[in-house]
């Protein structure tokens, strides 16, 4: 029998070849949980350590665990672990904060060339049998837009670097960050001012809903909307609503408020881009993550210092 257990809790790789072998050499034993959400708790019940991605456990999940050390996340957000629970029962949260910033900054360039440059029209024309710019609605030279980005993190920061680069202004907006080397400024000129807006930030009790009817409402009629970070940061309703009317120039969402969306809500928007949570992905971000998650497994296991602690 193996010296450790550790179990994962939603496989959503293609294998966990990676994770099984860092495991292996400190004599631990990896299980992949199936079933429903009661199978996986009592799974996960005596397990020594929890690898997980999407899984949410609240206070009371987390009292069935019964010697736990660590919830180590694959991804970034830690908003499906209640942390002050995992605090108290002395069980450590780590994420991997930095394993696909590079994918999610280029794949929200990408979505933002694409509304800035109306590619998504242009091909809707010429399937449709027409040609020419003039059914494509005006353009503008990307080197003379205001790019805005809430929240100043690392995949912001590295959107920063790729919007300059491409002739741009950028602002920011984050309460938690005192100096940048683009210019901070207050949400509200950031919407006001912006002529896209990118979402960047954490999903916390202060940001969830943040961009809503209001904040839609207080961008130009020609801004564009970016979601790269959590879905619940925007309110999906009210961006659909904007896009109807016209009050806002378009939204580009990999990101929802529920996963997958409705189909029947998106059918028929005007403006709207969209893909299935795939920013983060690329083939080396996956292994990175899954490397990086199992070696804090194996430092909890074994006593080290932790990389990545949350709480």
């Amino acid at each position: 029998m193996a010296t450790f257990r550790v179990v994962v809790t939603d496989q959503v790789f293609p294998d966990v070849d990676v994770e099984r072998a860092l495991l292996a050499e400190v004599d631990a034993d990896l299980t992949v949980a199936t079933g429903d959400r009661a199978a996986v708790l009592a799974s996960a019940r005596d397990a020594d350590a929890l690898l997980n991605t999407y899984f949410g456990f609240d206070a009371a999940s987390i009292a069935e665990l019964e010697r736990c050390r660590i919830i180590a996340r694959y991804g970034i957000g830690v908003d499906n672990i209640d942390l002050d629970a995992a605090r108290k029962a002395g069980m450590a949260v780590t994420n991997v904060p930095d394993y696909c910033v590079e994918e999610v900054a280029t794949h929200t360039i990408g979505m933002l060339l694409a509304l800035a440059r109306r590619i998504p029209e242009g091909d809707a024309l010429v399937r449709a049998g027409k040609w020419g710019i003039g059914d494509l609605g005006p353009v503008h030279r990307f080197s003379g837009l205001t790019v805005g980005l809430v929240g100043y993190g690392r995949i912001a920061r590295q959107v920063a670097t790729l919007v300059r680069a491409l002739g741009a202004q950028v602002v920011a907006f984050d309460p938690y960050v005192t100096s940048a080397e683009d210019r901070l400024v207050s949400l509200d000129e950031l919407l006001a001012t912006s002529d896209a807006v990118c979402v960047h930030c954490p999903l916390t009790d202060d940001t969830r809903g943040l961009i809503d009817a209001r904040a839609l409402a207080s961008m130009k009629s020609d801004a564009v909307l970016v979601n790269t970070s959590r879905g619940p940061c925007v309110v999906l309703d009210d961006v659909l609503d904007a896009l109807r009317e016209g009050r806002i120039g378009g939204a580009a969402l990999d990101v929802f408020d529920t996963e997958p969306p409705s189909t029947d809500k998106l059918t028929g928007v005007p403006n709207l881009l969209t893909t299935p949570h795939s920013a983060f992905y690329s083939r080396e971000s996956i292994r990175e993550s899954q490397q990086k998650a199992a070696t804090q497994v194996v430092k909890a296991l074994t006593g080290e210092p932790l990389d990545y602690q949350v709480t």
